[in-house]
C-alpha cells in the first residue's frame, strides 16, 4: 500500500494511505473534530473534506473558528438559496452565486419579479432543505455532454460560464442531494444541514456579468453565520445602518443632494454640508503645510496623450469617460491627479537637495461608474481626492511611507475613529501582464512597505494580487461606530510612472537618477469620507464639525430681542449659531433642534434675559441647567479647539 506524509498545524506528521481524505484524517484524530470540520486547507488551497490526498502535503482542518471557513459556508449558503428557488420556481434560470464579505447572493433569470412574500417562502424552503441535510458532492462530468444537458433545459448562463472558464474534457459539478446541481469549482461544506443560521435580506436588479448591455436578472441577497447569536447581532447592525443611511440623513439635515436633471453620481453640496466640507478641508490644508507639503491646483482635463504616457489609457480605460474631440487634440477628463503632479515635478531640473518633494491637492476627478453601482456619496462619478504625491530618493522612501502612515492614523483619530484595520496588497508574482515593473522592483517596493508597518508595530493582512498596476499599497480601513470597516486611506508605492515620464534628479555624484514616487490619499475622497462621517455619527456631528453648533430658542416673542443679543455674542466668539424666533411653543422648537441634531440648545425666557444667562440643553444629555453666557462660550470653545469627538 502506497503511503503519503501529512503534516498537521502542530508540526506532527501522519503516514496515511494515498487517497485518504481530510475527513478520514479528522475522524482518526477525534470524532469531535470530524463533526466540527467544514473544509480543509492543503498547501494553502481550500478543498472539500472528501477530496483524496495523493501526495505529501500540509493539512489544516478548518472549523467555525476559522474565518476562511465562513467564506466556504456562505458559498454553500448561496447554493442552498438556488436549490430552494428551483424547488419553488422550477422555470428559473441560474446565474452566479458567490459569497461576499457580508453574506452571499445569487442571480436568477425569471420573468416574474420576486416579491417580499416570495423571499419568505424561499427562506422557509431553505430551512426545509437544511432539515433534509442533503450532502454536497463534487462530481466530474464530460464537458460536452454537460453542455448539451444544460442547453436542453435552457440554462444558457451556465453554458456561457462553462464555455468561457473551462477547456478540459471534464468539468466540476456540485450536486446537493438528488434535486440540485450547479457548475462550480467549490469547495463546499459537507452537507446543507451544517448551515445553522441564515437570512434573506433583499432582492435587486442586476445585469449578467455586470454589463448593462446584457440580460437583466434578479439578485437575491442573503447572509449566513455559524450561529444564531451572530446572525441576530448582524441583523441589529443592519437595522442600525438603515437608521444611519447617509442618503436619508443628507436630505433630512439638508447637507447635499444628487439631482436627476444634472445626472447620477454628481454631488451638490448645500450650505450646511458645504460648511462641514470647508472645515474639513481647512484642517487638512493646514496639516499639509505643517508636514511639508506644497499645495497645488491642477486642471480638470488634459490631452489624451498624457494618459497614454501614464498607462491609464491601457490599464484604466474602462473607468474613464469618453474622450473629447477639440480643435487641436483629443482631451480626457482626468480620472487621477498623479500625471498632473508629475508634470509639476518635471517642470524644472531637480537636485537631490530638493528631495523629498511632497505635492498635495484637493483635486476633483471623474470616473465612469456604471449606473447600477452608484450609491449616494460613497460611489460617484465626480469627486475630490485628498491626493498627494511624494518624489524622493530610494534612501528616503521608508521615512516617507512612515510619515504617510502616521498622517493617516492622525486623520482617523482627529475625526473620531479609534479602530482600524490594515491591508498590504501585493502583486501576483509576475504571472499576468497587468502589472508594470520587474520582480526586483516589486520585491524592493513590497519589502519597503512591510518594513514601515513593522517599525510602527502595525499588523497587516496580506492581500495577494490586489496591488495597483504600478506598485504595492497599504490600505487603512477605519471601523465605524457600528463595527463596519471602510476603505479610505491608502499609501501606494510607484516605480512605474517615474520611468514612464523619464523623471530625474541630479544626485550627489552629479549624475541623473530616477526618483521613487509614493501616492497617498487619507480620506480617499472628500465625498466618501463625508458619507462615512454622516453614518458614523448618525448625523450628530461633533461640535467642531457641526454646521450649526448652537441654536437660541426664545420661550416667547418677548425674548426675541435678548435671543438676538445672545446670537450676536456667540457669533462674535466664532460659534456657528442660529436663532429660532418662530411663534411656536418651546417644546416644538426643542424637538425641531433635536431632529436637526444641533449640539446645544440655549433656551432663553424672562429670567435668563434679566440675568444675562442661558438655559443649556444638550442633544444627548438633555437639560444642563442655567449658566452665565460667558461660561457657556468658554465650554463650547474648548470643545471646538480640542476637536472633542465625544459630544
Amino acid at each position: 500500500m502506497e503511503t503519503i506524509q501529512v503534516t498537521l498545524p502542530d508540526g506532527s506528521r501522519q503516514a496515511v494511505a494515498k487517497g485518504t481524505t481530510p475527513r478520514q484524517i479528522a475522524e482518526s484524530i477525534s470524532p469531535r473534530l470530524a463533526a466540527a470540520a467544514l473544509v480543509a486547507k492543503v498547501d494553502g488551497t481550500l478543498i472539500d473534506l472528501s477530496e483524496p490526498l495523493n501526495e505529501d502535503t500540509d493539512l489544516r482542518l478548518l472549523t467555525s473558528k476559522d474565518t476562511e471557513a465562513l467564506e466556504v459556508y456562505r458559498h454553500s449558503s448561496a447554493h442552498l438559496l438556488a436549490a430552494a428557488v428551483l424547488e419553488l420556481f422550477p422555470e428559473t434560470k441560474l446565474g452566479i452565486g458567490p459569497p461576499t464579505e457580508q453574506g452571499f447572493f445569487y442571480d436568477f433569470q425569471r420573468d416574474v419579479p420576486f416579491t417580499p412574500e416570495d423571499l419568505e417562502k424561499i427562506e422557509a424552503q431553505m430551512a426545509e432543505i437544511v432539515k433534509r441535510d442533503p450532502p454536497n458532492e463534487r462530481v466530474w462530468l464530460p464537458r460536452q455532454e454537460t453542455l448539451v444537458q444544460y442547453r436542453k433545459i435552457g440554462d444558457w448562463m451556465k453554458c456561457e460560464l462553462i464555455e468561457e472558464k473551462t477547456d478540459e474534457e471534464r468539468i466540476s459539478i456540485y450536486k446537493t442531494g438528488d434535486r440540485f446541481d450547479d457548475f462550480c469549482r467549490g469547495p463546499h461544506i459537507p452537507s446543507m444541514g451544517r448551515i445553522k443560521a441564515f437570512k434573506l435580506l433583499s432582492v435587486a436588479g442586476a445585469y449578467w456579468k455586470g454589463d448593462e448591455k446584457n440580460a437583466r436578472l434578479q439578485r437575491i441577497y442573503g447572509t449566513s453565520f455559524f450561529d444564531k447569536k451572530e446572525l441576530r447581532q448582524y441583523l441589529h447592525r443592519l437595522a442600525e445602518a438603515k437608521k444611519r443611511d447617509h442618503r436619508k440623513l443628507g436630505k433630512a439635515l439638508d447637507l447635499f443632494s444628487i439631482q436627476e436633471s444634472a445626472g447620477p453620481g454628481l454631488v451638490f453640496w448645500h450650505p450646511k454640508g458645504g460648511t462641514i466640507r470647508r472645515i474639513m478641508e481647512d484642517w487638512l490644508r493646514d496639516e499639509y503645510v505643517k508636514r511639508g507639503y506644497g499645495l497645488v491646483y491642477t486642471p480638470h482635463v488634459a490631452r489624451f496623450d498624457l494618459w497614454k504616457t501614464s498607462g491609464h489609457a491601457d490599464f484604466y480605460s474602462e473607468d474613464m469617460f469618453k474622450r473629447m474631440e477639440l480643435d487641436d487634440s483629443e482631451y480626457q477628463l482626468k480620472p487621477m491627479n498623479c500625471p498632473f503632479h508629475i508634470l509639476i515635478y518635471k517642470d524644472m531640473l531637480r537636485s537631490y537637495r530638493d528631495l523629498p518633494i511632497r505635492l498635495g491637492e484637493l483635486g476633483t476627478v471623474y470616473r465612469y461608474e456604471r449606473s447600477g453601482v452608484m450609491h449616494g456619496l460613497l460611489r460617484v462619478r465626480g469627486f475630490t481626492q485628498d491626493d498627494a504625491h511624494i518624489f524622493c530618493t530610494p534612501e528616503q522612501v521608508k521615512d516617507e511611507i512612515l510619515g504617510c502612515v502616521d498622517f493617516a492614523l492622525d486623520v482617523l483619530r482627529t475625526f473620531g475613529f479609534d479602530k482600524f484595520e490594515v491591508e498590504l496588497s501585493t502583486w501576483d508574482g509576475g504571472r499576468s501582464s497587468r502589472y508594470a515593473g520587474s520582480p526586483e522592483e516589486w520585491k524592493m517596493a513590497e519589502d519597503g512597505l512591510f518594513s514601515a508597518l513593522e517599525d510602527r508595530g502595525i499588523e497587516a493582512r496580506v492581500m495577494p494580487d490586489e496591488a495597483a498596476f504600478y506598485g504595492p499599497k497599504i490600505d487603512i480601513k477605519l471601523v465605524d461606530a457600528i463595527g463596519r470597516s471602510w476603505q479610505l486611506s491608502t499609501v501606494q508605492f510607484d516605480f512605474n510612472l517615474p520611468r514612464r515620464f523619464a523623471l530625474e534628479y541630479i544626485a550627489e555624484d552629479g549624475k541623473a537618477h530616477q526618483p521613487v514616487m509614493v501616492h497617498r490619499a487619507l480620506w480617499g475622497s472628500v465625498e466618501r469620507f463625508f458619507g462615512v462621517l454622516i453614518e458614523h455619527y448618525a448625523g450628530a456631528f461633533p461640535v467642531w464639525l457641526a454646521p450649526v453648533q448652537a441654536v437660541v430658542l426664545p420661550i416667547t416673542d418677548r425674548q426675541n430681542e435678548y435671543g438676538q443679543q445672545v446670537v450676536a455674542r456667540l457669533e462674535e466668539a466664532g460659534i456657528r449659531t442660529e436663532l429660532d424666533a418662530r411663534s411656536e411653543k418651546i417644546n416644538f422648537k426643542i424637538r425641531e433642534a433635536q431632529l436637526q441634531k444641533v449640539p446645544f440648545m440655549l433656551v432663553v425666557g424672562a429670567r435668563e434675559a434679566e440675568s444675562g444667562t442661558v438655559s443649556v440643553r444638550h442633544r444627548k444629555e438633555g437639560d444642563r441647567g442655567v449658566q452665565p453666557l460667558e461660561d457657556f462660550i468658554t465650554l463650547i470653545q474648548t470643545l471646538i479647539e480640542t476637536k472633542d469627538c465625544r459630544t
